[in-house]
């Protein structure tokens, strides 16, 4: 089977990793620009002190992403993402602890979140492959 080289192409690459990478850009950005909020943010999930923690994951979404579109380091970038995402699920979308009228929201955001850190993990192996057979 062969597959059409538009699917295999580094545009269609880069645009998927774009598009993984999307909501971290848009999430880093907002902090960036209303640090009081991402400051609120950080307070409402109990991350204390607020200043330095909004600091950091405003870093974290840019930087990783920075690294995944760049191909510099894109694992690292990758599994970075992948550990900020699934705790992150694990602070904000607890469904078992939700109300009833709350949990299949809640329930829905953690599966969704747990999906993207597994896709962030196969970018990574991906990576970590092509680079152990010298295919970068």
């Amino acid at each position: 089977m062969t597959v059409p080289r538009p699917l295999t192409s580094k545009a269609v690459r880069w645009l998927a990793l774009l598009a993984l990478c999307g909501a971290y850009i848009q999430g880093g950005l907002v902090k960036l620009l209303d640090f009081a909020g991402a400051q609120a943010e950080m307070a409402h999930f109990g991350l204390q002190p607020a200043a330095p923690a909004a600091v950091a994951v405003i870093v974290l979404e840019l930087g990783a992403s920075a690294l995944i579109l760049s191909g510099r380091l894109r694992w690292l970038g990758a599994l970075a993402l992948a550990l900020f995402t699934a705790v992150a699920a694990l602070m904000a979308n607890r469904y078992w602890q939700a109300p009833a009228d709350a949990r299949f929201m809640a329930m829905n955001a953690f599966y969704e979140h747990l999906g993207l850190a597994g896709a962030f993990v196969l970018v990574a192996w991906h990576d970590l492959t092509e680079r152990l057979h010298g295919r970068t």
